[in-house]
């Protein structure tokens, strides 16, 4: 791998990192040299991903419920025990909820604002001390958050919270890249169209709602896993070290 995209001696942390977008950036990073703590609610399977992927490198799992404070306090505090420094966050965790608009239910605002935007918030307030070690002139610390085309666009599919809490996270991002910049910290956004997750897997099964989805799209097509790895790894090493406050699509054109 060329100087300029190594991560070697890096340290990352993604949450949800035990499947669709989140697996694929933890994978990319290891390959690229960086260790890697992968994280996730479901105990088990952190430990099967990072079993997986120590072919690529040094992964670790952590389980974490990031739907509280105090379970990302919790996180924040596990991890200090084990790293002095933390190089790169990829704050990936989501979810969304789909209702007919006369019946979406408060309960799947609630949740979705939460996980999207809160707890992205205090994952970045509780790790700064982390982050703040990590970053220098010459190579600030990354936070890399994952937002959606959902929040560049208006195309909802009745998840009428999903859209406007990426939005909420796009310009969270934005506000914390001013405010960080001058503590080598750097904050940028990767916001993906479709690409293969648990969140997306009912199209990706569907041959004829497949079919009408990629219509949608410019390209034609759906995401890969190396295009979203290559993206995540040119933010996280050299390639991205004067970029922050940006919101980076990756979506075949689908925000045009």
């Amino acid at each position: 791998m060329h100087p300029y995209f190594s991560l070697q001696g890096r340290t990352a942390l993604v949450t949800g990192g035990t499947r669709g977008i989140g697996k694929m950036i933890a994978k990319a990073f290891l390959e690229a040299g960086a260790t890697v703590y992968v994280c996730a609610r479901d105990g088990e399977a952190c430990a099967q991903t990072a079993a997986e992927l120590s072919a690529f490198g040094t992964c670790h799992g952590m389980a974490a419920n990031l739907a509280s404070e105090e379970g990302v306090q919790t996180l924040a505090a596990q991890l200090a025990e084990k790293i002095d420094c933390l190089d790169i966050l990829v704050n990936n965790a989501g979810t969304t909820w789909g209702a007919p608009l006369e019946s979406y239910p408060a309960k799947g605002w609630e949740k979705v604002m939460q996980l999207n935007v809160t707890s992205v918030f205090t994952c970045i307030q509780q790790l700064l001390p982390l982050l703040r070690k990590a970053g220098n002139a010459a190579s600030p610390a990354r936070v890399i958050n994952i937002g959606s085309v959902a929040g560049i666009t208006s195309h909802g599919e009745d998840a009428y919270a999903y859209g406007p809490s990426k939005a909420a996270l796009h310009q969270l991002s934005r506000m914390l890249a001013r405010e960080l910049v001058g503590q080598h910290i750097n904050v940028n956004v990767i916001a993906p169209g479709r690409f293969p997750s648990k969140m997306t897997q009912f199209i990706a099964q569907d041959e004829a709602a497949m079919a009408e989805d990629c219509a949608l799209i410019p390209m034609q097509r759906w995401g890969r896993e190396d295009e979203m790895a290559a993206l995540a790894i040119s933010l996280a090493s050299t390639a991205g070290a004067f970029m922050t406050g940006t919101i980076i699509p990756i979506d075949g054109g689908f925000h045009l």
